[in-house]
């Protein structure tokens, strides 16, 4: 019977009594992407335009928004282009040709053209701008507008034409969508082919109404059919964009410490930060009025002038840091009082440089007393 062996450094080792065992090294699946992608990976992916965006929404909603447009509007324009043609074949060849006449025709053309497309162009580009930016939001990056010479290889881009998942997966969208597209349409027509020969005797008028509303009733069907296709493309998209911004374990820790940074670093710096408040604080402990001790565990010392709200805690510590301050105080002649509940209680409630809480007035007030009077003794 084989038996088998995991490890995560060295698959060989083994007892020498052992049968050969299949051994799996964990570390090579160290470089996997397991992780759901970080915030920042996230911000990185979309300054580099990879966001998640389906072409075929914007196709169907504008292809949709189009044929809506020419639902409400589609008799004016129908109108505008009789008139044209009317004075193209009756007034236009009844009058001389001059160059006046010219300049004439082509404002006319122009005006009429502009009148005909313009708003048809205008709520395509509209459509688009707003499908777009509910997708991904605004999102301006002139970088992407920058040529990428890696993408002139001719082998890479072959490769990546014929031979990605990406381009195999466009490739079934767009057989799929040609199928399910041309099946609706052969059925749409299909129900109105009877309908065909009685519009050879019908007039221009006429006919022109049946098939613009036969072109636009299509057009629904088609921008429908384009929406539901869509929908599961959006999810696709959504989805590959996931898989494909995922991390690695190693790029996650490697993103915190550049994020972070280095533990042991950020330890050095908090070492360094505490050294320096260490020594702003013994500095301020020669210009203490008292010390009040535990006598051995805790000392905190105090300072009152004129004009402040309270006595305030300019130092204290425990322990090393308390033994510290007494040499510090006694250094420089600062009165020591032991009194072991008001340090303690000193300690554990005010932070250093804050004024002390109403509830040690009498207490602390009892003891500079006692301070201020020694000094005028001594003095």
């Amino acid at each position: 019977m084989l038996k088998y062996q995991r490890t995560l450094t060295n698959c060989s080792a083994r007892l020498p009594t052992e049968e050969p065992a299949f051994c799996f090294d964990l570390q090579l699946f160290a470089g996997e992407k397991t992780e759901e992608a970080t915030p920042k990976r996230k911000q990185d992916a979309r300054k580099k335009g990879q966001v998640p965006k389906s072409i075929e929404l914007n196709s169907a909603l504008i292809i949709l928004a189009a044929f809506y447009f020419l639902s409400f509007n589609g008799q004016s324009m129908i109108h505008d282009m009789q008139n044209l043609m009317r004075y193209m074949f009756t007034e236009f060849g009844r009058t001389a040709f001059n160059v006046d006449d010219l300049h004439s025709l082509v404002l006319f053309l122009i005006i009429v053209f502009l009148k005909i497309v313009i708003p048809l162009m205008l709520t395509i580009m509209l459509c688009g701008l707003l499908v777009s930016y509910l997708q991904v939001g605004f999102m301006f990056n002139p970088g992407l507008l920058m040529p990428d010479f890696s993408r002139v290889n001719p082998l890479s881009g072959f490769s990546r034409i014929f031979f990605s998942k990406t381009a195999l997966v466009n490739l079934a969208k767009s057989l799929f969508k040609v199928f399910v597209i041309g099946y609706f349409i052969y059925t749409f027509l299909e129900k109105q082919v009877y309908i065909l020969p009685y519009m050879i005797g019908a007039d221009v008028h006429e006919s022109g109404l049946f098939f613009s509303d036969l072109l636009i009733a299509l057009g629904y069907r088609v921008g429908g059919v384009l929406l539901v296709i869509a929908v599961f493309d959006y999810y696709y998209q959504w989805y590959s964009h996931r898989e494909k911004i995922k991390m690695s374990k190693q790029e996650v820790k490697d993103e915190f410490k550049q994020t972070e940074g280095h533990p042991l670093i950020k330890s050095k710096i908090r070492a360094k930060q505490r050294e320096m408040a260490m020594r702003r604080m013994m500095q301020e402990v020669p210009k203490a009025d008292v010390v009040i001790t535990n006598p051995t565990h805790f000392a905190v010392a105090l300072k009152y002038e004129e004009g402040m709200p309270a006595p305030q805690v300019v130092a204290k510590g425990k322990d090393f840091i308390a033994l510290k301050i007494k040499e510090l105080a006694a250094e420089h002649r600062v009165v020591t009082v032991e009194n072991r509940a008001l340090a303690r209680a000193l300690y554990q409630t005010v932070d250093i440089g804050a004024y002390i809480p109403f509830e040690l007035y009498q207490a602390v007030a009892e003891v500079l007393a006692y301070v201020f009077k020694l000094k005028r003794r001594l003095a």
